[in-house]
Order: structure tokens, then C-alpha cells, then sequence
């Protein structure tokens, strides 16, 4: 995501993972003393565990100074065609994060990829996605962190964060959705004219865990399971994307529209990211960030 980089270098952005130690602070008054508690240091937990498969684990960076009641989480999930790619291809994506919202946690998640001998990805890389929720909300106090989610993912990685959000995140713990070339309509004529598209799609779903008789296109395009109850939603196309057609992004942005979902729909001239213009991925960057900053906004007292 060399989009990232390029803002970090465009403003001189000086950026620290060290962490920082603390201790407690004294305040006197003319007849008390009164002791503060000490901020918590940041921290980085790696390969966290949340299943029993070996891919099943993230990376969680907690920031300086959290707090239960103020730290709220950000959530990055990598592309790959639902078949490959890893946590470490957001590396540019933690940095963003750390650099301009510092006071956010992050979680960079690994699920359990897609196999033609068997191992399949819908519902089970959406579910992966509801597992992380889930440990992370149950740990929330000890980890003092709120539980209130806002997701970036990239091409499959946006596929995944927008099915959760618009289908299995029922108690709306997810504040917005940051989709970067994500594939949102698997009936759109770029993929059903494709005479390898249903084969594809059949070794991606789970037959067992849909109802009999379900249209499997259907049930995984996140623009067709668009509801009122959707999040805010930030959608960034290319107008010559080889893999995601540009028809994607507009389908989704007609149905969000529908639904008034709040969302901005933003299309760059290119592919599928990797050659948009220095401008337009600059452009790509602030919105994100604002995005951030006004979904899931952190409140230090």
C-alpha cells in the first residue's frame, strides 16, 4: 500500500515505534498530595492467537496512555484473492495508523486462507474476522481498550470487512468500513461472463453452512446484503481495474444510496491500486484519515 508511504514522506512525518515508560506523577496541593496513576506503556503482542489453526492469530498494538472508556480499535485486513496474502502486506497500514492516529488501537488480522483441496473461504474468513471481534471485546478490560471497531481492508480483504460488517456484526460494533478495490457484486456481468467464475466461486464457498437452495453469488456480494444498518462506508475504485471492475463500485454506492448509508465513493485512474498517481493516493490518505477521525473518533480527557 504504497499510499501510505507516500503521504508519510510527502509532509516529513517522523515516526516512533519505541515504546515509552512511565511512572507516577505527583501532584501537590497546599495540603495534599495527590498520586496519579501511571499511563500504561504502548505495547505489541504478536501472532496472538484466536483458533485452533495455525493462521488463525493477529498482531495487536496498543497505544500510550489507553483507556477502557476512550480507546477505540482499528481493524486492517489484508487482500489476496481469498487464497493468499498476509497480515505483514499492511505494514504500511500500521504505520499510517501509528503515525497520525496514535491514540487508536490496532489489530492486523490473519485468517485461515482458501485451498482447492478443501479448505474454503465464505462463511469461514467472515467468521474468522467475528472470532477476533470476539476475543478482543472479551479481553477489552484487560486490555484497556473499548471495544468499538472502524475496519480498513484492501481488494478480498475489503470483501471481508464489508460482509461482516453489513451481515454478522449484530451488536454494531463496527463504526465504518474503509474499502480499498474491495469486490462487492458477484452478479455482475464481469464475473458471471466468465466461464471460470462459478467453478471459482464453488471452491470458495462452504456448501454445509448456507441454507439449501441459497444463491451463494448473491449471499457474498456485500453490495446485495446492504441495509439500513450498515456502517458509513469509504470506497476508493480504479476506472481500469483488471480484477474489480469499476461496475462494483458503483452498484455498491447505488445500494448504500438506497439504504442512506452514509459513504463516499471515490474513483482514481488506474488499476487495482498499484498505479494510481501520487495524487491520488494522497487524496486516498486524508479521506481515510478523516474517515477515521469522524467514525471513530478518540476523546482523551
Amino acid at each position: 500500500m504504497r499510499y501510505l508511504y507516500i503521504l508519510l514522506i510527502a509532509i516529513g512525518f517522523s515516526i516512533s515505534f519505541s515504546s515509552c515508560s512511565s511512572s507516577d506523577d505527583e501532584i501537590t496541593t497546599d495540603d495534599t498530595t495527590i498520586i496519579e496513576q501511571p499511563t500504561l506503556e504502548a505495547v505489541t503482542f504478536t501472532d496472538v492467537s484466536y483458533g485452533a489453526d495455525p493462521q488463525q492469530v493477529y498482531d495487536l498494538y496498543l497505544p500510550e496512555g489507553r483507556t477502557a472508556e476512550a480507546t477505540k480499535v482499528i481493524v486492517l485486513i489484508h487482500g489476496g484473492g481469498w487464497t493468499s496474502g498476509d497480515k505483514s502486506d499492511m505494514a504500511a497500514s500500521v504505520a499510517f495508523v501509528q503515525a497520525f492516529h496514535p491514540d487508536h488501537a490496532i489489530v492486523n488480522v490473519n485468517y485461515v486462507l482458501a485451498t482447492v483441496s478443501g479448505t474454503p473461504a465464505f462463511p469461514n474468513q467472515y467468521l474468522d474476522i467475528q472470532a477476533v471481534i470476539n476475543q478482543i471485546t472479551t479481553q477489552s478490560e484487560a486490555l484497556q481498550i473499548l471495544p468499538e471497531f472502524g475496519m480498513i481492508g484492501t481488494s478480498a480483504g475489503a470483501h471481508l470487512a464489508m460482509m461482516y460488517d453489513y451481515v454478522y456484526d449484530t451488536n454494531d460494533q463496527v463504526k465504518f468500513v474503509i474499502n480499498i478495490v474491495g469486490p462487492s457484486d458477484f452478479t455482475d456481468p464481469f464475473y458471471t461472463n466468465d466461464p471460470t467464475f462459478n467453478i471459482a466461486l464453488n471452491l470458495l464457498v462452504d456448501e454445509d453452512q448456507f441454507p439449501e437452495g441459497t444463491n451463494y453469488a448473491v449471499a457474498n456480494s456485500p453490495a446485495l446484503q446492504v441495509t439500513a444498518n450498515s456502517s458509513p462506508t469509504l470506497l476508493f475504485y480504479g476506472d481500469q481495474d483488471p480484477l474489480v471492475p469499476l461496475s462494483n463500485g458503483m452498484q455498491l454506492d447505488s445500494h448504500l444510496n438506497t439504504a442512506n448509508v452514509p459513504h463516499l465513493f471515490t474513483v482514481y485512474q488506474g488499476g487495482h491500486g498499484n498505479d494510481w498517481s501520487e495524487e491520488s493516493t494522497l487524496d486516498l490518505t486524508l479521506k481515510s484519515s478523516e474517515y477515521i477521525n469522524t467514525y471513530l473518533p478518540v476523546i482523551i480527557q
